[in-house]
């Protein structure tokens, strides 16, 4: 059985060229990145602005295994199959984050015929986005340490410091550590520690920014810490939400790539759904929405947790509500939740009726989450594209 990359390697992709010109944007609007990637400019929204907006579609899936079930997959399938009907439909997805790539999990790039690529590039350094917010979230840690070790004119509590440091990799040692060792030329001693950069603060508020005007004043609200008297301090306090904004000035913008059947897809932004929303950027998506008939988009975990915060915070904030919503359901994860051990593997692959009837529940919370919203629900079967679209 050929592997994703062998099956990725197999296709012929278009230059990205063709995907701008296939999708009507100007090259005036969009910044190449090599011959398969590149970003599209915020004016493009300007531009765009008279155009009706397509339909958005949001993916999730009932409580997820340890191996997860495939909703990048099933975003991706879908918006292939989108266009294989003659629609115009882009999909929209988070950038997946280093650190998990080389873990369990793997790559957040879909897999076998329906991925996005080219995968290996998307799956590490994606055109600079998470240096850029790795390099932001640092420097205002730097800045915060350095008017710590300048005289502290803020009164800042260095007991009582909000904001760490981050790194896009698994390092469970740098959780909890000491920095400012060695003498006053190093600063002043305290504890701080890492978080990966897809649980950084700016990632998120990068996700939500609609706007470069909108990114610095959330860049500028950001709570670092505590003064003497029990007040907050922000990052605008310190002026560092303008340099912050600087080093974001590209990233920004949208990553524009391809799936196997060379339908467009932007890959953008990838805050964690257990620390914050969980989703792609609101720009990409209401960039996505003026481009295309439909968009297609997924949230993380399942709908009780990724679902509900997109619809409690990504759309109160923004005038965009999905028009359906997929919930992808496994066997596996049926047998899982019906009280199959996931180790052996090989027994969530065994026959088991009983506990397949048992984990249905599961699901069945799911849909009512969904229903719950008043939204159309549709679950992963052979003929839902026939309910989803009109004859």
């Amino acid at each position: 059985m050929p592997t994703d990359l062998e099956i990725s390697r197999q296709v012929k992709l278009k230059s990205i060229k063709e995907i701008i010109d296939q999708l009507g944007i100007s090259e005036d609007d969009f910044d190449y990145y090599g011959k398969y990637t590149g970003k599209i400019k915020l004016s493009v929204l300007d531009k765009l602005k008279n155009n009706p907006d397509g339909k958005l579609i949001l993916v999730t899936a009932m409580s997820p295994t340890n191996f997860g079930e495939g909703k990048t997959l099933t975003t991706i399938g879908l918006g292939q199959a989108l266009n294989q009907l003659g629609k115009k439909g882009i999909i929209a997805i988070r950038e997946p984050s280093v650190g998990p790539v080389f873990g369990m999990k793997g790559g957040a790039a879909g897999g076998g015929h329906s991925q996005v690529l080219p995968m290996e590039m998307i799956n590490l350094h994606f055109n600079g986005d998470f240096g850029a917010i790795t390099a932001a979230h640092n420097l205002l840690a730097a800045m915060l340490d350095n008017h710590i070790l300048k005289g502290n004119d803020l009164g800042i509590d260095v007991t009582n410091i909000l904001w760490n440091r981050t790194m896009d990799m698994n390092d469970r040692a740098l959780r909890q550590i000491v920095v400012g060792l060695g003498g006053r030329v190093n600063g002043v001693p305290r504890e701080t520690g890492f978080v990966i950069t897809a649980a950084s603060e700016v990632m998120a508020i990068l996700a939500l920014a609609e706007s470069r005007t909108d990114l610095k004043k959330r860049l500028g609200e950001i709570a670092i810490g505590y003064n003497y008297k029990q007040e907050i301090v922000h990052a605008k306090d310190l002026q560092a939400n303008n340099a912050m904004a600087v080093l974001l000035n590209d990233a920004i913008m949208p990553n524009l790539v391809q799936t196997n059947e060379n339908t467009p897809a932007l890959v953008h932004a990838g805050p964690f759904a257990n620390i914050a929303h969980g989703t792609n950027s609101v720009i990409a998506d209401k960039i996505a929405l003026k481009l295309a008939d439909y968009v297609v988009t997924e949230c993380g975990f399942g709908s009780d947790l990724g679902a509900e915060k997109f619809f409690d915070i990504v759309c109160r904030k923004n005038p965009m509500w999905p028009s359906a919503v997929v919930i992808v359901s496994t066997c596996r994860a049926i047998k899982y939740h019906g009280g199959v051990k996931s180790k052996p593997e090989s027994l969530l692959y065994e026959e088991n009726p009983e506990a397949f009837k048992k984990g249905l529940g599961n699901l069945e919370v799911h849909i009512k989450n969904m229903k719950n919203l008043e939204f159309l629900l549709l679950l992963q079967s052979t003929d839902f594209l026939k309910i989803l679209l009109p004859r």
